[in-house]
Order: C-alpha cells, then sequence, then structure tokens
C-alpha cells in the first residue's frame, strides 16, 4: 500500500484534549507508583531534585518536537523524522532503537498493575522477592509464574481497546486520565498531613558518599525520565489528529509541564511520609528501599501502615487504581508501538504489509498485533519493573537527539513548510535538547550504556537483510552472510563483556560496602569494546563502498551516528558513572565528576553540528516530504 494513502485512511478524529489525555495517560503510569521510591533509593530525599532537572531536560526535548510535529504531523513521527533529514541507515537505527523501548513499555505497565496488587495479602502469590537476579546483588520484587500469566492477559486487554479504533481508544482514555489525575493529587495530599521534615536530613540530603552524581543517575535509572517520556503520545497519534499543526504542540508542552508539578509533590510527599523503620528497611537507609517491605507497593504500604482514620480505605482504592494508572498508560503505549512499527514500515524497513489499514476500524491491524505478541515475550525473563525501566528509559531518550537536528535542518533546507508553532530561540534551545538527551543516556551508567548500544546495533542485520538489499541494492548473499556473522560476533562480545566487565561493576552497585572495580575490567573493556566498535564501523565502511546508484548518501549521512553510539560508553566508562560509580572517594574515576558531564556535552555538541551538516540536501528533502503528502507550497 501506497504511504500516502495508508496516511490518508487514518481516522482524524482526536481533539486537543484528548491528544493532552494521551500524552498525560502516557506520563501518569507505572512511574507514580514506583518512581518515587526508586528515585529515594538512589538519591534519597535529593530525588526531589532529580524530577526538577528531569522535567526541565525533558521539556526542552519536547519544545524542539513542538515545531517539528506541528509542521509535519505523522503517525509514528519519531521513527520517521530522522528518515527525512538523514535518509534510511540513521533512519533505521533511531527507529529500531526506539522500538526497542515503544514496544516493552506496555509489558512494563503490566508488570507494574500485577505487581502492586500482590501487596495485598489476598493476592500475595502474584509476586516474591528474589536476591541477586541477574547479578543484581540486592533483591526485588519479580513476578511468579501466575503473575507473569495474569500480566499477559493484561496485555491481550490493550489489544481490544486499540483494536475497536481511534475514537473509542481517544474517548476512554479521557475518563481514564481523570482519574489517574485525581487520585495521585489526592494521594499528595494527604500524605502532606502526616509530613516529617526530619525524614529530609536522614542519610544526608544526597543520600549517598557519591553526592549529586546519584541525583543525575536517579533520572534515568529510577524511572524519573521513563516517566515524563509519556509526553511523546500527542506526537505518535498525530496523523490522527482533527487539528495538528496548532493543538499537537500544546499537547507535548503542557502534559510535560503539569506531570512536572505532580510528580514534584509526589515525591516530597513520599519522602516526609515514609516511616523507614516500620517498612523493614536495611540500615534505615534510602538505599534499603527496593528490598523493604515497601517494594511492591509504595504508596499502599506507606498508607496501611499509618495509624491515621481513613488511610486504610484511602490504602485499599489504591490497589484499584494500581491497575488502572499503569493500564491506561499500557494501552496508550501498545497504541504507540503500533504507530512505531507503521512508521517502520512506512519507511520501508519492515514489510509494507505491517502499515496496511483496515478499513473497519482505522488502525494498522498486524502493527497491533505484533505489538501484542513481541511485548509479551519480554514479561517472562524480565519480571520486574525494576529490571526493565532503565533500559526502557534510556532507548527512548537516545533516539530524542535528532528533535533539534530536525528542526534546524528544516528551518534550513525547507523553509515553506507551514509551522504553526515556531519555536523561538531554536539555535540555543535546539543543541540544547541533543545536550539534555545525551547526558541523561549518559546519567545511566556505563553498564546500562553497554547494553544499550549492542542492542542497537544488533538491528543492524535486519537492515542489511530488508533495507539495504531492496534501496542500496546490496547483494543478497553478501547481506545474509553479514548478518549472521555479525550476530554471532556481537553474541561471543557481549557475553565476554558482560562476565568479564559488566558483572563485577553491577555487583558493587548493590553492594553494602563499595569496593573498587577490578583492575582486570580496565583491560577488558577496551580490547572487547574495540573489536565490536571496529567490526560496526567496518560494516559501515563496507555499505557506504558497495551501495549502488548513488545510494550511498544514506550511508555517508550515517556515519556521525554510528560514531556518537560508540562513543557513549566510553566516555561513560572512564567517567564518574563508570567502575568507580559509589566508590570512595567520589573523584577516583579517570575523568572525575564533574568534569564527565563537561567531557560529555562537548562530545554531544560536536556531534550535534555533525549531524546538521550530514543532513540531505534540499531538494531531496523537498521530495522526500513531497511523496508522503506533506504540503509545501514552493514545490511544483
Amino acid at each position: 500500500m501506497d504511504v500516502a494513502e495508508s496516511d490518508k485512511k487514518l481516522r482524524k478524529e482526536l481533539s486537543f484534549i484528548q491528544l493532552l489525555f494521551l500524552s498525560l495517560g502516557g506520563i501518569i503510569g507505572s512511574g507514580w507508583l514506583f518512581g518515587v521510591l526508586f528515585g529515594a533509593s538512589v538519591a534519597g530525599p535529593a530525588s526531589v531534585l532529580s524530577w526538577i532537572i528531569g522535567g526541565i531536560m525533558v521539556i526542552f526535548i519536547a519544545l524542539v518536537y513542538a515545531e517539528v510535529s506541528g509542521a509535519i504531523p505523522k503517525s509514528g513521527g519519531i521513527v520517521r523524522y530522522p528518515h527525512y533529514t538523514h535518509g534510511g541507515y540513521t533512519g533505521f537505527i533511531l527507529g529500531w532503537a526506539y522500538l526497542l523501548s515503544a514496544i516493552t513499555v506496555p509489558a512494563i505497565e503490566a508488570i507494574a498493575a500485577i505487581s502492586y496488587l500482590s501487596s495485598f495479602p489476598a493476592f500475595a502469590s502474584f509476586s516474591y522477592s528474589q536476591a541477586n537476579i541477574y547479578g543484581s546483588g540486592g533483591a526485588i520484587t519479580l513476578l511468579s509464574a501466575q503473575g507473569v500469566v495474569l500480566a499477559i492477559l493484561l496485555m491481550v486487554g490493550f489489544f481490544f481497546l486499540n483494536f475497536y479504533g481511534i475514537k473509542f481508544f481517544g474517548k476512554w482514555n479521557e475518563y481514564f486520565v481523570w482519574w489517574k489525575l485525581i487520585i495521585p493529587t489526592a494521594t499528595f495530599v494527604l500524605l502532606f498531613t502526616i509530613f516529617t521534615p526530619s525524614n529530609f536530613t536522614i542519610q544526608g540530603f544526597y543520600g549517598s558518599s557519591s553526592g549529586f552524581s546519584n541525583v543525575l543517575l536517579a533520572i534515568p535509572t529510577a524511572g524519573i525520565v521513563f516517566s515524563y517520556l509519556g509526553f511523546r503520545q500527542a506526537l505518535e497519534f498525530g496523523g490522527e489528529a482533527k487539528n495538528p499543526q496548532k493543538d499537537i504542540p500544546r499537547a507535548l508542552i503542557f502534559s510535560v509541564i503539569i506531570g512536572m508539578v505532580l510528580y514534584v509533590f509526589l515525591q516530597l510527599a513520599f519522602i516526609g511520609a515514609i516511616n523507614l523503620k516500620t517498612g523493614g528497611v536495611s540500615g534505615n537507609v534510602w538505599s534499603g528501599l527496593t528490598s523493604s517491605e515497601y517494594s511492591s507497593g509504595p504508596f499502599y504500604d506507606v498508607f496501611s501502615k499509618a495509624t491515621v482514620a481513613g488511610f486504610g480505605a484511602w490504602a485499599t482504592l489504591l490497589l484499584v487504581d494500581s491497575v488502572v494508572s499503569p493500564s491506561g498508560t499500557g494501552w496508550i503505549y501498545m497504541g504507540t508501538s503500533t504507530r512505531v512499527l507503521y512508521g517502520l514500515s512506512t519507511d520501508g524497513y519492515l514489510p509494507s504489509r505491517i502499515h496496511k489499514i483496515q478499513e473497519k476500524t482505522g488502525i494498522p491491524i498486524l502493527a497491533l498485533i505484533l505489538s501484542v505478541v513481541i511485548g509479551s515475550i519480554f514479561i517472562a525473563p524480565f519480571p520486574s519493573w525494576y529490571l526493565l525501566v532503565g533500559f526502557i528509559s534510556s532507548a527512548t531518550v537516545f533516539t530524542y537527539i535528532m528533535g533539534g537536528v530536525a528542526l534546524r535542518h528544516f528551518r534550513k533546507t525547507v523553509k515553506e513548510l507551514h509551522r504553526p508553532f515556531v519555536l523561538p530561540l531554536s539555535s540555543i534551545i535546539a543543541p540544547l535538547g541533543f545536550i539534555s538527551a545525551a547526558l541523561i543516556v549518559y546519567w545511566s551508567g556505563y553498564f546500562l550504556e553497554v547494553i544499550l548500544v549492542f542492542a542497537i546495533l544488533a538491528g543492524l542485520p535486519i537492515y542489511l537483510m530488508s533495507y539495504a538489499t531492496k534501496q542500496l541494492k546490496i547483494k543478497t548473499n553478501i547481506a545474509y552472510i553479514l548478518s549472521l556473522s555479525f550476530w554471532i560476533v556481537e553474541a561471543v562480545l557481549f557475553y565476554l563483556i558482560f562476565i568479564l566487565v559488566l558483572n563485577p561493576a553491577f555487583l558493587n552497585l548493590h553492594a553494602a560496602t563499595p569496593i573498587p572495580a577490578p583492575s582486570s575490567v580496565f583491560t577488558y573493556f577496551p580490547i572487547l569494546y574495540g573489536i565490536f566498535a571496529l567490526f560496526v564501523i567496518g560494516i559501515t565502511v563496507y555499505l557506504f563502498k558497495a551501495a549502488k546508484d548513488g545510494t550511498n548518501k544514506e550511508i555517508k549521512a550515517g556515519f556521525w551516528l554510528i560514531f556518537f553510539i560508540l562513543t557513549l560508553p566510553i566516555i561513560s566508562f572512564y567517567g564518574a558513572f563508570g567502575p568507580y560509580l559509589n566508590t570512595v572517594p567520589p573523584n577516583a574515576a579517570p575523568i572525575y565528576f564533574p568534569w564527565d558531564n563537561v567531557v560529555m556535552i562537548v562530545d554531544a555538541l560536536v556531534f550535534y553540528f555533525l549531524a546538521l551538516y550530514s543532513g540531505y540536501g534540499e531538494e531531496d528533502v523537498k521530495d522526500i516530504l513531497r511523496e508522503e503528502g506533506v504540503p509545501l507550497p514552493d514545490v511544483k
């Protein structure tokens, strides 16, 4: 099916309020149920700062997308804009990264709902606590086999809510988001009645020996930025909005602001109301929260343990909300992952039948089915909110580096685009959006960054076998040989890196007493990671030389992204978020805090300008946009 024809078949049903509530529904999900506890466990009372800093950085990202999405409203827009500006190689890599995150969010929301229910004695069999899962050292809450089955059934429920079409979807979401706004607001108001200011002095304001670095670490790893990422929903459903040019930018910006206010007050109230002693928190310190009685149902346990009239009833109501809030976010994100698959298919990375629209419902039905199946696969091996949240956050935020690049690129190459929202000071805010995304990924720590880089680049064989053979005219047999070779080499190298480099450092993150990383870590990492980097660069160079009929411009436009991806774990490894994280003294790292952040900012700025320089020329961009039905008044 023609791409423009598919876009036209999407039904224009969503109003501004419905777009705003889609974004708010994405923001207010499992993050409010678990993020405050996980944030406090990483940064102590200073986690309040984590929410503020994270919110401001996400606002920079949302602002740049507000202009781009208003000018080019497309369903699955985030995975399509890089294709418009830099072609297939960049577009696929970022689209694949975004798909990894989007398709796992419904799973983490289903896990969150069932985990929270297990706080209630009648549902205790839904989860259990296990230490050292995947080398985590500390104990965390996992779903039992029964809980896994229930979570998958909940995913099936998300499917049917999406199946009945966008009008039904948007209308029902409005009702649920009102609920999701009222319950958290009432929760922090009630908790302020038992607020204890002295809680903010427990273990010091920063909550750990690493000081302010843990405030930054909490942003990507503790579910803070994960909670804010729901703002993108208005963008993802852009092709189904009644007045997209006007309504999408407003929905993006207002949703982040409302979310930030709500989460800051929730974190303040949680810190002030919790009683660490009665919750079985080990050592009466914040870092023990994730293995305490509070871990499966933080707010439920705070209310149920408080000796205040009516708090027990509110605790029970929170159990109902523990299903409603994550479920509301889960079915929204299932719609998102469906539209990401739709966008990847329209760009030619996946089979064309995936973007075929069902006439009756106006949705891409095959993409929806794939979203359910693939998302469900993640539940059994990762049956814990705490295991998935850091990866999802980092993978999503990484793709947001292209927002500012796209804005400035379209300003230069497609001046005649109608822009209902024009971002002031875009020459400053656009690079700030790029830097914000890069820093959030950097703060996730090199353990997650290495996993993220390997997961993103694991998609290269799919690009080789599908897109490169058709668009670049790469020989099919060579593409399949390279693909199989890449997966084998990557699997071997990742296994060695995990065993020899990542596992010792990860165990240290949860150690009672921080210990220096073994010297072998600094020997193995540069050798093993260096081999992997050279292999990736070698495949990119081959594609550039082997591409036919001038299509190598797509590969040339993607070189900057390959090198940017590969530099991230290197800076993190030798910086304050590498093997020396949480060790004493905090400046033991080769590039110690805060100079590591300066290095990361400089690195991000260099690649931001390389990305701008690498984009397609004016006529190329116009041709692509015209083919996809974007109105360009000057183009005949």
